[in-house]
């Protein structure tokens, strides 16, 4: 092995990167931050560069993820380990890669923005204020009452609504068709737009919901309604579409638990997706257990004042 110290290997390592790939200064400093992080751990263990293994690694990788590292910060250091390590096999001071079998955990996912319900009640509160309030109205109730994508709202013609039935004929991804039930409030409110819509869409206009101008409204008139009423209702979250609909799955399978069936009102091809509706009801049923359980409470909050302030409401026992 070279007799180079680590920080001279890394020095050489990340001046053949600059030639080789043309690194950023941003990118270049956080390869050397993740390198010194190794420096330190194979320090502290008194370990040589040529001693690593695959389990050292692996060790390393845990030690970093349990100190809070997140899934994208962990597969940037991975990538600098590899890369790092390669350079070494090249340059002949390392026999092997000792990263090469290693993988870090998959990015975080960010979880949906949604509205509970009490946040739905206070949007769907608004007076009718102007001449397409029962339109929108419609565009809202319908939206949060089938999940109902952007793209799968717009498009929507007149023959696609069953009132009578109460169900909605959707055309999703892949063209693929679902029907969905439609909720009382929703019909009651399209019920409402219908009885107005001839006096805004052009003659032969097949479109459910129409613009001002009588014809198919477009997404971005939608986006812009719903980021009008989030505000004009006083709602501290800017929303959109999407938003209306993750509050949909999240409010069903936290009633229901039926991930299935969530799927399915959902036209989701594969259940992975819509799992991730149940980290949001993980996440509301641990907030309430926070706030609610004994011995979940903050440690630095004394005795004294716990009785003075309980944060325990006995009537929800």
């Amino acid at each position: 092995m070279d007799a180079l110290p680590f920080a001279d290997q890394v020095g050489r390592f990340l001046q053949n990167l600059k030639g080789e790939r043309n690194l950023s200064p941003h990118t270049s400093a956080a390869y050397a931050r993740d390198l010194r992080k190794l420096q330190l751990w194979c320090a502290e263990r008194e370990l040589a560069l040529d001693q690593l293994t695959i389990h050292h690694l692996r060790q390393a990788l845990a030690q970093q993820h349990r100190g809070g590292l997140s899934g994208k910060s962990l597969r940037r250091w991975l990538s600098a380990l590899r890369s790092f390590f390669d350079y070494g096999v090249r340059q002949g001071w390392l026999a092997n890669n000792p990263a090469a079998g290693l993988s870090a955990p998959k990015t975080d996912k960010r979880l949906p923005h949604t509205l509970d319900v009490d946040e739905v009640g206070q949007l769907l509160s608004f007076a009718d204020e102007t001449e397409y309030s029962a339109r929108d109205r419609a565009l809202l109730e319908l939206t949060y009452s089938s999940g109902l994508r952007l793209a799968e709202l717009a498009n929507l013609d007149l023959g696609d609504v069953d009132l009578a039935d109460a169900t909605v004929r959707v055309t999703g991804k892949g063209e693929k068709t679902r029907m969905l039930p439609v909720g009382r409030m929703a019909v009651r409110a399209l019920k409402q737009w219908l009885r107005e819509r001839g006096d805004f869409a052009q003659t032969g206009e097949l479109a459910l919901f129409v613009s001002q101008r009588g014809t198919r409204i477009s997404h971005r008139r939608i986006q812009q309604l719903f980021a009008h009423y989030s505000a004009h209702m006083g709602l501290d979250k800017a929303l959109h579409p999407h938003m209306l609909r993750h509050s949909f799955a999240s409010h069903m399978l936290e009633s229901s638990g039926d991930l299935r069936a969530v799927q399915e009102l959902l036209g989701h091809a594969n259940i992975s997706t819509t799992q991730i509706y149940t980290h949001l009801d993980f996440q509301h049923l641990a907030k309430v257990y926070d706030q609610a359980h004994p011995r979940a409470q903050q440690k630095s909050q004394t005795a004294k004042d716990r009785t003075e302030n309980p944060d325990i409401d006995s009537s929800q026992c």
